[in-house]
């Protein structure tokens, strides 16, 4: 009996998920085209990491099957055949799409279809703006053939003669989207609105491009190359950790080739010519696919100004225990704060490290940086504080995947300024999001926690449903100040009291709750387990809940992911329901509750339930000891239970099929959450004693600089961190 999905497999249909919300008809039009850039965004990240990663596994032979439980090379057999078939779906998805577009009066069209105005039009584009950022390669009579980039899109040229097929020749044109963009709306022509794609434009000045030859035939298949992106850390203790990061980032470059798309219309020789040039061959996952590639670009796809066409944007909402007159530290003393992202807004946290930039009474700063924004209002608020005389600590993760370059930027720009930045600790990848804001008041230091499931990043706060706990209570401030004192002290581990922390007592916590479940079940007690997470993919944790499951524990999954366990089979796992959600933001928070003989145990975390993070990162798991945010988080999960119109039931067979919905009572979990805590917000709470007026008035006041309550956005879903 299998008992296992592989990892992989199971994050190809997570990504089927994705792609399902591109053909949804309920979705509007222009989100369905984004939904079509995640997909093939996704599937770059994921030929080049999860599928690097098995080609260097596969090459160790048994040893690689022995190591990770299944045959490498199988599993990449099985991705090829689901690759092809996906881009065949891709293919098809993006058809009906323009097809939908036309009926709104948005028509793609390609450079055979220009009317005679826009024929101009487009002569004029490529004359002035893309023919000069054009260098054409001819291949067949290059030295050395071009190294081809990842995430770049090339056009495979090819010229001959009609009536001399031995006469032909072949060349590469990068199509420059770095420089210009992908889609360039063109003059109307009978009220229709019309959009070319850069390619096309390319291909319409072929002629011109190649005027030189005396060739009557010129035609270009669009071809694309994924590299692996792993990155090979030389372990050279003379050089420093960011040089060394360096180096690997310019190695990364020139990857080995992990996937080749290719227009299927493409010539047999042509392609034959590439693939030996390339020294490609048959399991280097050749992909045949249509005329374009690259769909991630559709993510950045022209608005047209059809609201109606795209999902309407929210306005953040207010947190009821949050005065916009009052500094954030004077709502933090007064009881615990949970933010829940994308519906609340992540000003509340800039605030928060603005006003501790400024304050008289504020000594130190202290936080973990995994992802931050592309203009980063956190670090310009850690910048800030060094320059008024507060010590600033950051633990900055340079091996973020495909953010090292930033960190890296950023990493300077803070030690330039005076900031102390640590690079986490030798073999430990640090995941955990902490902030911990120590300032002098009546009664001495007082320290004002944050511990997230998200990282601290104003942009995919926008898009990513995540928590954030502001909290003053002891129990948890000083949990926070240890973990930090592990960061720079790494041959001192501390005994945590309230903190679960990776690597050294997450897994052994989760073992200890299932088996509590599990004996409080046998003796006819109340039990239950339900866990959120990105991803579920840990064999023996899976056992575990398997027993718990035989046992009878109820155990309900919200899995974003990545899910290597099976639901629903019977004497194994007929106790498990598991579920996903895939809707307008990005399910990213994580969330642990169990019922511990009728004492609910709940926590927040970085941390998923997969081996990189129970055994090789600083993840930190965090209790919710606060009974109203407790009950906050139950409703959270209820809602996402109810929701019958964006889950999915994940099943043994990866179906995807969608909970069955009562057409007179359909919820939806994004749309409940937000009207519950408009609700919530709406709600005064009762008259308590306040805290200390030794706290400070806000650095701004309600209209004042960094306040956007009230702002809309325009919400899209993205990959995962």
């Amino acid at each position: 009996m299998k008992k296992f999905t592989n990892k992989e497999i199971s994050w190809l249909s997570f990504n089927d998920r994705v792609l399902q919300e591109a053909a949804n008809p309920d979705v509007p039009l222009m989100e369905r085209l984004k939904f079509l850039g995640i997909f093939s965004s996704n599937l770059d990240e994921f030929f080049r990491v999860r599928v690097a990663t098995l080609n260097r596994l596969a090459k160790l032979g048994k040893p690689a099957k022995k190591l990770i439980g299944h045959d490498p090379k199988a599993v990449l057999k099985e991705i090829q055949k689901i690759a092809v078939n996906r881009h065949e779906t891709l293919n098809t998805v993006y058809q009906q799409i323009l097809k939908d577009l036309a009926r709104e009066n948005i028509h793609i069209i390609d450079e055979k279809a220009l009317s005679r105005g826009q024929v101009e039009f487009v002569r004029s584009y490529f004359s002035e703006k893309v023919r000069p950022q054009l260098m054409p390669v001819m291949i067949d009579q290059a030295n050395k053939f071009p190294e081809l980039q990842d995430r770049s899109i090339y056009l495979a040229v090819y010229l001959s003669v009609n009536l001399q097929p031995d006469k032909k020749k072949y060349a590469l044109i990068e199509i420059p989207t770095d420089v210009r963009p992908r889609f360039v709306i063109l003059p109307c022509f009978r009220n229709r609105n019309c959009i070319i794609l850069l390619d096309d434009i390319i291909r319409f000045g072929l002629a011109e491009i190649f005027s030189v030859f005396h060739f009557d035939h010129i035609a270009a298949y669009t071809i694309k190359l994924t590299r692996d992106a792993e990155l090979d850390i030389e372990d050279d203790l003379s050089e420093s950790y960011i040089k060394k990061i360096s180096s690997s980032l310019k190695k990364r470059e020139g990857g080995i080739p992990v996937r080749f798309i290719y227009d299927a219309q493409i010539p047999e020789d042509l392609l034959r010519f590439i693939k030996d040039k390339l020294h490609l061959g048959p399991a280097d996952h050749l992909v045949p696919g249509g005329k374009y590639h690259n769909f991630k670009d559709f993510m950045g796809f022209p608005d047209m100004g059809l609201d109606h066409l795209k999902y309407q944007p929210i306005a953040f909402l207010p947190h009821r225990d949050i005065d916009p007159k009052r500094s954030i530290f004077w709502a933090m003393r007064k009881r615990d704060i949970l933010l829940h992202y994308p519906y609340q807004t992540f000003r509340y946290v800039l605030d928060l490290l603005r006003d501790a930039s400024i304050d008289p009474r504020v000594r130190s700063i202290k936080i973990t940086l995994y992802r931050v924004a592309r203009n980063s209002s956190v670090v310009s608020a850690l910048i800030n504080a060094v320059r008024n005389g507060k010590k600033v600590i950051v633990n900055m993760e340079l091996q973020a995947r495909f953010d090292e370059e930033a960190n890296i930027y950023w990493a300077n720009k803070l030690q330039e300024e005076g900031a102390r930045v640590s690079f986490g600790v030798p073999g430990l990848k640090v995941h955990s999001k902490l902030c911990l804001i120590t300032r002098e008041e009546k009664n001495g230091p007082m320290r004002y926690g944050i511990i997230g499931t998200g990282n601290f990043n104003e942009d995919t706060a926008r898009i990513y449903s995540d928590h954030h706990l502001l909290t003053t209570d002891k129990r948890l401030t000083r949990e926070i100040d240890k973990v930090f004192d592990f960061f720079a002290n790494n041959y001192n581990v501390p005994k945590f009291k309230h903190f679960v922390v990776s690597p050294f007592d997450t897994r052994k916590v989760l073992m200890k709750h299932i088996r509590r479940e599990i004996k409080s079940q046998q003796e006819g007690k109340n039990a239950y387990i339900i866990l959120k997470l990105n991803n579920l993919a840990d064999a023996a944790i899976i056992q575990k809940l398997y027993e718990a499951s035989e046992a009878g524990v109820p155990i309900l999954l919200f899995i974003r992911s990545m899910f290597s366990l099976i639901p629903g089979i019977e004497g194994l796992s007929s106790n498990i329901r598991a579920f996903g959600i895939v809707d307008k933001y990005l399910e990213h928070s994580r969330i642990f509750v169990f019922c511990n003989g009728g004492e609910e145990k709940m926590y927040i975390t970085s941390a998923d339930v997969m081996p990189r993070n129970l055994d090789r990162r600083v993840e930190v798991t965090c209790p919710i000891y606060d009974p109203d945010l407790q009950q906050e988080i139950r409703t959270f999960l209820k809602l996402q239970l109810d929701d019958n119109v964006r889950t999915r039931i994940l099943d043994k067979d990866l179906t995807n099929a969608f909970v069955p919905s009562d057409a007179e009572k359909k919820s939806r979990a994004q749309w409940s959450i937000y009207e519950y805590l408009k609700r919530l917000s709406a709600t005064p709470r009762s008259k308590g004693d306040s805290p200390s007026e030794d706290a400070p008035k806000p650095a701004h006041g309600p209209e004042g600089k960094g306040n956007d309550a009230g702002q809309t956005q325009t919400q899209k879903p993205v990959p995962a961190d």
